[in-house]
């Protein structure tokens, strides 16, 4: 169905998945993944992070107020929620991925990169977790890697043949 005039201005903006220490998830996400932190919102008993890439730049120049104000006029936002109490909370279980029962779901979300095998590679070095390697199955194009919770990152080259 072709877009309308109603849904011509439509556009993906975020997804959001909840951690149990945004310390540790801030820096794979920023250190490991190489996203930016557009802003943060702390809403009493839950924070609000999100993160995007930097494509061409222009965060870098931009002020807090000013990121915060952008981040919602762009696509491809990643909104990471902590709950206040998780990180230190012995009894927490942790969040299903939606990769497994109960909670089967949400399933992963995807990076592009240059070269999957190099930043394999990369990712290795780093000590970052493997749910399948590029050499594992039958689609050797593409990995994926897990993040502190547990959910699956999908490593994709910027061209896919399926």
């Amino acid at each position: 169905m072709p877009r309308t005039a109603e849904t011509s201005s439509f556009q993906f903006n975020h997804t959001m998945i909840r951690v149990k220490d945004p310390k540790v998830s801030l820096q794979f996400y920023t250190d490991i993944i190489g996203m930016d932190l557009l802003s943060e919102k702390n809403m009493g008993d839950f924070t609000l992070y999100f993160l995007a890439f930097d494509l061409d730049g222009s965060y870098a120049s931009m002020s807090s107020e000013e990121k915060d104000k952008a981040r919602f006029a762009r696509e491809g936002v990643l909104e990471l929620t902590h709950n206040h109490g998780t990180e230190s909370d012995p009894s927490f279980q942790g969040y299903s991925s939606g990769n497994s029962d109960p909670g089967r779901g949400f399933g992963h979300i995807a990076i592009t990169v240059d070269d999957v095998e190099k930043a394999c590679e990369r990712f290795e070095k780093l000590g970052v977790a493997f749910k399948k390697k590029p050499s594992d199955g039958k689609m050797r194009h593409i990995a994926f890697i897990l993040d502190p919770d547990g959910y699956w990152i999908e490593i994709v080259p910027r061209v896919l043949k399926l």
